[in-house]
């Protein structure tokens, strides 16, 4: 019992998984989406996480592995190429999410301390280096990634609730409050769209199910810790969109775009603010990436330990797993290739076409898990609606980044079919 966690480690674990870079990176984003209607936006994409949330207790009270999602898939369509392609699609969607993290680090950093006199030049540079830093943690100590996350869920927290407190009150007689109003709101389908481009702000809540095994009083505690995690990053995050809309005009937010949670704390704090709040998403995207990155090699050998990948990815590499330097490096080209948006619109049709999946795993296994058909299947049906607005209104302006997204899903795909191709040869062949 000594090695379980409890109900507080576990809801430090969802919350820190969804408040890593995700909002420093997307928040600019959503603005610029959905206008006044960014708190509905951030609203709507928490109803959809909150709603995956039910399928993923259910699974993990009945299926408690460390594998978490990849083991889910496996469970609710056996080890063919449909779930080795999924699962494929969410090692994938880690990289991708690392992607947005250092993208995002690569935003702030300038704004303490600039390397040149080109912008561009300093944002490649910071990116690039935050994820050789991780890495190299990551090959010399996992104690040490576990402490930095510790340590980092308490600092970002702390400031980002220091934010939301002043925040509010620096919104007392503020002239920019009136863009909050109804008018100034995008159409309904816009909010919806954004809300489902910046979805991958709400990823993080699935780590929980790789911890499971080790929570104490299972049958409580991780429905509970799935829940609070995610009620109150939804709470969080629609309070920052409300504070940075009521705070700024939309030309500065515009402007700083990539920054834009620490010029909204400029108002009420001045340069104080500005800093503490670029410090704060520097500590939480490089805790992030130091997690995400351990995590995403994680995913690698536990879906080559399922046969899903060739077993070549078991083997290690300065004592660590192969798939961690394959992670790196593929982080670093796209966030050295890729825009902000895309990255974003690739990362939410990675996920919600994951948590579509693992929904409708929900409503397939509902008698198994003692789970209410009806929620897992209104899950999957809305991650697959989301999915459709999503796609539709980002080919309308973000082409590059549909294509990206379609690409990758198609990747998935061709990879698991070409190795069981393969391995069924293999086999036929040691017969």
């Amino acid at each position: 019992m000594d090695n379980k966690i409890g109900l507080r480690e576990a809801i430090s674990i969802g919350i820190g998984g969804m408040v890593g870079g995700g909002i420093f990176a997307v928040l600019g984003l959503a603005v610029a989406l959905a206008q006044g209607g960014t708190p509905i936006a951030f609203l709507l994409a928490g109803f959809l996480a909150l709603i995956t949330s039910y399928s993923y207790v259910k699974l993990s009270q009945a299926y408690p592995d460390r594998g978490g999602t990849v083991k889910f898939i496996n469970q609710g369509f056996g080890k063919t190429v449909f779930s080795g392609a999924m699962n494929n699609l969410l090692w994938l969607s880690y990289i991708i999410m690392l992607s947005l993290y250092a993208s995002a680090f690569g935003s702030y950093a300038p704004n303490l301390l600039k390397l040149t006199s080109n912008p561009t030049y300093d944002f490649h540079i910071y990116a690039s280096a935050i994820i050789l830093l991780a890495t190299a943690i990551n090959y010399y100590s996992i104690a040490v990634v576990g402490k930095i996350e510790a340590y980092a869920v308490v600092i970002k927290l702390l400031i980002l609730l220091a934010f939301v407190g002043i925040g509010a009150y620096g919104l007392i007689g503020n002239v920019n409050l009136v863009q909050l109003s109804p008018e100034h709101w995008e159409t309904p389908i816009k909010l919806f769209a954004g809300g489902m481009v910046i979805f991958v702000a709400y990823e993080g809540f699935e780590l929980i199910a790789n911890a499971a095994p080790d929570i104490k009083n299972p049958e409580k505690n991780i429905s509970r810790a799935y829940y609070i995690s995610v009620i109150f990053v939804i709470l969080l995050y629609v309070i920052i969109a409300f504070v940075t809309v009521g705070s700024l005009p939309f030309g500065e937010i515009a402007n700083a775009e990539d920054y834009v949670l620490a010029k909204a704390a400029e108002p009420m704090l001045g340069k104080i603010g500005f800093s503490i709040i670029t410090v704060a998403a520097l500590i939480s995207t490089f805790s992030a990436i130091n997690a995400s990155l351990y995590g995403g090699s994680r995913v690698n050998f536990e879906i080559a330990q399922d046969d899903e990948l060739p077993h070549h990815f078991l083997s290690k590499v300065w004592n660590q797993p192969l798939g961690l330097l394959i992670t790196s490096i593929a982080t670093l080209v796209l966030v050295n290739v890729l825009k902000l948006e895309s990255i974003s619109t690739a990362g939410s049709v990675g996920f919600l076409i994951i948590f579509g999946i693992v929904n409708l795993t929900g409503y397939r296994l509902a008698k198994e898990i003692k789970a209410n058909k009806f929620l897992p299947l209104i899950g999957a049906l809305l991650c697959g609606i989301a999915l459709i607005v999503l796609i539709s209104q980002q080919a309308q302006s973000n082409l590059t980044g549909v294509i990206i997204a379609i690409g990758i899903v198609v990747f998935c795909i061709l990879l698991e079919s070409i190795y069981k191709t393969f391995e069924a040869r293999g086999n036929k062949t040691s017969n």
